[in-house]
């Protein structure tokens, strides 16, 4: 058709038409092509994310499998009986611990440079936050109420008997996204006084319900002692000597630990604190453990203990009574949700 024999007004009709049919066809395409909104990430290992299945489910016991299975070093659920078929939730941590939907994974990453982190994850293990750090993961905490995380690497060492062994503990508000990522920036008091030492390391903190108040272990010249710290306030104070790794009982009124009372190549043995008594009761466990135990309920503490080729999660009565009982064969890092 000759567009130009046409009248005036008719051509100006058709240009419109034209112009607004190009334009529809151009948002058509766009649409089609736009790529859709990625979902949100979930930690795993290898590129699948990890099935809905594995979600954190209250009841679970979760541990890091060791040994030499194929579920070395992945984070597993099992009933909190210890008996079941493990279910594998994909997460590849050194250290786990989770709380009320909230887990914390302590993992080291492989690259040109090595390096280490500690990764929130929610209820359905997508990732909520990540922090870098530096060094080898130790301990991981997470508060009742999931909001607090803490965790410990070593930065020089790699054990609690290693000569100049060197550790950093931080603590992460998760809903308010506070981050202290040394415990050494707070203030420590010791005998009603600031004090202040080139040497403090600190490791083990443990939660109180209130999300404020925790329990960690710092030392200085040779000796540990248990701290009681104010997150908001800053604020740490010692409360007694020789006490690694506290956590705290879940009505709040005991802290467990281990102290230095064997030998040198065995010298922990597992203790509990009552807070309001001051009384010390030794746990009915004759074996080294290099753990900050967990409480798998309000009467009984679990922990792992090593072997020649893995390790296994224990558990003893909090109150000095029983014999210790072996829960779960090639796991560590337990933690009962």
């Amino acid at each position: 058709m000759n567009v130009s024999a046409l009248p005036g007004r008719t051509r100006v009709v058709i240009l419109v038409v034209a112009v607004l049919l190009f334009g529809a066809v151009g948002v058509v395409y766009v649409l089609r092509a736009r790529p859709e909104a990625p979902a949100p990430a979930r930690l795993a290992a290898g590129s699948s994310p990890a099935p809905r299945e594995t979600a954190l489910e209250a009841g679970d016991l979760l541990v890091v499998g060791a040994g030499a299975s194929q579920d070395s070093g992945t984070v597993l659920a099992v009933p909190a009986s210890g008996e079941g078929q493990p279910r594998s939730t994909g997460l590849r941590c050194k250290r786990f611990y989770a709380a009320a939907g909230t887990g914390l994974c302590l993992r080291v990453t492989n690259g040109v440079v090595t390096g280490s982190e500690a990764i929130v994850v929610d209820d359905h293990l997508r990732e909520v936050r990540r922090v870098s750090l530096s060094g080898v993961p130790s301990r991981a905490r997470v508060s009742a109420s999931g909001r607090m995380a803490a965790w410990t690497f070593f930065v020089a060492g790699d054990s609690y008997l290693s000569v100049g062994f060197s550790t950093r503990a931080g603590i992460l508000d998760t809903r308010t996204g506070t981050l202290v990522k040394s415990l050494e920036e707070l203030t420590l008091e010791k005998d009603g006084r600031v004090f202040r030492a080139p040497d403090l390391n600190y490791w083990g903190v443990t939660f109180a319900d209130d999300d404020n108040r925790f329990y960690a272990t710092v030392s200085s010249e040779g000796r540990t002692y248990l701290v009681q710290g104010d997150f908001a306030a800053r604020r740490m104070r010692v409360l007694r000597e020789n006490a690694e790794c506290p956590s705290l009982s879940p009505d709040g009124t005991r802290v467990a630990y281990k102290k230095r009372m064997g030998g040198t190549s065995d010298p922990w043995r597992l203790y509990a604190l009552d807070l309001r008594s001051g009384r010390e009761t030794a746990l009915a466990e004759p074996a080294n453990v290099d753990d900050q135990v967990a409480w798998l309920d309000a009467r009984t503490v679990m922990y792992s203990r090593l072997r020649a080729d893995s390790s296994d999660v224990w558990t003893v009565p909090a109150d000095g009574s029983g014999r210790p009982q072996l829960l779960l064969r090639d796991a560590y890092s337990p933690a009962a949700t």
